[in-house]
């Protein structure tokens, strides 16, 4: 394994980060193709003895529960100071905003019942799950300046966003003496590379890691057409993401089957490779302990700058689809929002 800096932090990550959302009670959440405590533990262990030392979960997986087994198993397979955890908050929801739940109170609830969850006093990294269009900026950066203040988190990083959302927010951060987002989460991956806009070079300037999730397309970048799972066949959001794309994608996956077998290796080794050259540590989802041996290879595979451009040739623009194509502002509550962030520029604090 190899490991690197993320972005200006002190947090020493392995290149492939343990993606969680596979793990938790299947009966507890969206997602019925998760798999069990017993499943996440072998998975866990496997991702530890080859050296994997960065898990992503959130409060949002199957109900909290994907929290709880992760909790479990580094806890009883690893020292606490050997791993860097991460996790994530969501925005508040329609009834906290009804009751007056600021920012600040919902984001110091979030983290409360995420580190109970874990077992844990803290996180290494607390990721701002999605953009909240309907909470003002300064109350969410100081929020998490009080969680990183209090110990709760060492680091703070932010998803689903673009990058004129992370500019402000730390330029934001930076006025004020707030604790600045070192990471990005965004969906990225060979089939969908939006973020190589703006989101890329922005990250590189700024010295912001990027960790981006659904590296392998949800399986669609690790298997030849026809081949199939039971993520596949069930998880309708990833056919929500990419079914409408499926034919333009196809070409792209052919050619990554068709550089595999030049190479000898798997696709999936492959589809992760690439993105190893663009990103510090993409997020990897497992629900079975051979998937993390084909991450961790992944490592050690080098494209030469023509299989990349290889690779990349047949893509074309792809709709914004997922997470960020649904959060978008609500019209309520817009112009309190607006002009909540106004009088905090002009220095009339709540």
């Amino acid at each position: 394994m190899q490991y690197t800096k993320l972005g200006a932090s002190d947090l020493s990550v392995s290149r492939i980060c343990l993606g969680c959302m596979g793990f938790g009670d299947p009966t507890a959440g969206q997602h019925s193709w998760t798999v069990g405590e017993e499943a996440t533990r072998d998975i866990v262990k496997r991702a530890l003895d080859a050296g994997i030392n960065f898990f992503d979960t959130a409060i949002a997986y199957q109900g909290g529960t994907s929290e709880q087994y992760v909790g479990r198993a580094l806890r009883d397979f690893a020292r606490r100071d050997d791993v860097v955890v991460a996790t994530k908050f969501l925005p508040r929801t329609a009834d906290e905003i009804a009751e007056g739940v600021t920012g600040q109170q919902h984001i110091a609830n979030s983290i409360d019942a995420s580190l109970a969850h874990l077992g844990m006093d803290y996180v290494d990294l607390y990721i701002y799950h999605m953009w909240d269009y309907n909470t003002p900026l300064p109350e969410v950066m100081e929020g998490l300046a009080q969680v990183v203040a209090a110990g709760k988190a060492r680091h703070i990083g932010i998803a689903n966003v673009y990058a004129w959302q992370l500019a402000k927010a730390n330029a934001l951060a930076e006025r004020e003496g707030f604790p600045k987002f070192v990471s990005v989460q965004n969906h990225m991956n060979l089939i969908f590379r939006e973020d190589e806009r703006e989101m890329l070079p922005c990250c590189a300037e700024e010295k912001v890691a990027l960790t981006p999730y659904s590296a392998l397309a949800s399986g669609r970048l690790s298997r030849r057409p026809g081949e199939t799972s039971k993520r596949f066949e069930e998880d309708s959001y990833a056919k929500f993401k990419y079914d409408a794309s499926a034919d333009a994608d196809a070409r792209v996956i052919g050619r990554v089957a068709e550089l595999a077998e030049a190479r000898g290796v798997t696709m999936t080794e492959v589809s992760l490779a690439w993105l190893l050259a663009k990103v510090a540590s993409p997020v990897v989802g497992a629900t079975k302990p051979h998937h993390v041996d084909g991450a961790v290879r992944a490592v050690d595979l080098v494209l030469t700058d023509e299989e990349i451009a290889y690779l990349e040739e047949p893509y074309v623009p792809h709709a914004i689809v997922g997470v960020m194509a649904q959060n978008k502002p609500a019209d309520a509550g817009k112009e309190h929002v607006w002009l909540a962030n106004a009088k905090y520029l002009r220095g009339e604090r709540r």
